[in-house]
């Protein structure tokens, strides 16, 4: 005899779907950071070439100023040339700012989501009343705790981004331009706590293996 669609209905459902839902969203989160550190080492490269230009265009500057006769007059100074390859790596440097961008974005809809999970949850079982946690130790309402905290490190450190590309390549001070360098490579905002976040979120959801 065929079981009844009410008989073969799983006894929590809606666990079951949101258990699924935070595993999809801790390999999520992985592929975000993956693909954020690729970019942040592109973006290194780029900006790098940038400040090495800026510096040889200085360097140029002070040679072409010591060798033009003190009593020239501004109309027979040369113009400042414009400098092709400099402009592509702005540009490149912005574009690798709009793909980070769109990370930060994804990563806040990711915590979004582990929100409307937990809301779910208080919904079905009332708050403190499933206890059961949905793979070994974590809480639901912790894998939203993580999520905040990743994404706001990301956040911020966004910001700091979106000046370095504003302001390097129109810095005339080389220490500053190397403080801007050493900033978009160590990314301050993003702590080393992230990886033990992530790794731990990895761990509870069984993409990692003890």
């Amino acid at each position: 005899i065929a079981k009844s669609p009410a008989n073969s209905t799983p006894r929590r459902p809606v666990s079951s779907l949101s258990a699924r839902k935070l595993k999809d969203n801790a390999a999520d989160w992985h592929n975000l950071m993956m693909k954020w550190e690729k970019l942040n080492d592109s973006g290194f490269t780029t900006a790098n070439k940038i400040v090495n230009m800026k510096i040889g265009e200085q360097f140029q500057d002070n040679k072409l100023e010591i060798a033009c006769d003190s009593s020239a007059t501004e109309s027979e100074k040369p113009a400042p040339k414009y400098n092709e390859e400099l402009d592509n790596c702005c540009a490149e440097l912005l574009e690798t700012l709009k793909r980070m961008t769109k990370i930060q974005l994804k990563m806040e809809k990711l915590t979004s989501t582990t929100k409307a999970i937990c809301d779910l949850e208080t919904f079905h079982y009332g708050a403190g009343n499933c206890t059961t946690p949905f793979f070994h130790t974590w809480p639901t309402p912790y894998f939203y705790e993580v999520s905040l905290k990743l994404s706001k490190m990301y956040k911020e450190e966004l910001q700091l981004k979106q000046t370095i590309v504003q302001e390097i390549a129109h810095s005339a001070d080389q220490d500053l331009m190397m403080v801007y360098l050493s900033s978009w490579l160590y990314q301050p905002y993003i702590e080393n706590s992230s990886k033990l976040l992530l790794e731990s979120m990895l761990l509870e959801t069984g993409h990692r293996q003890c």
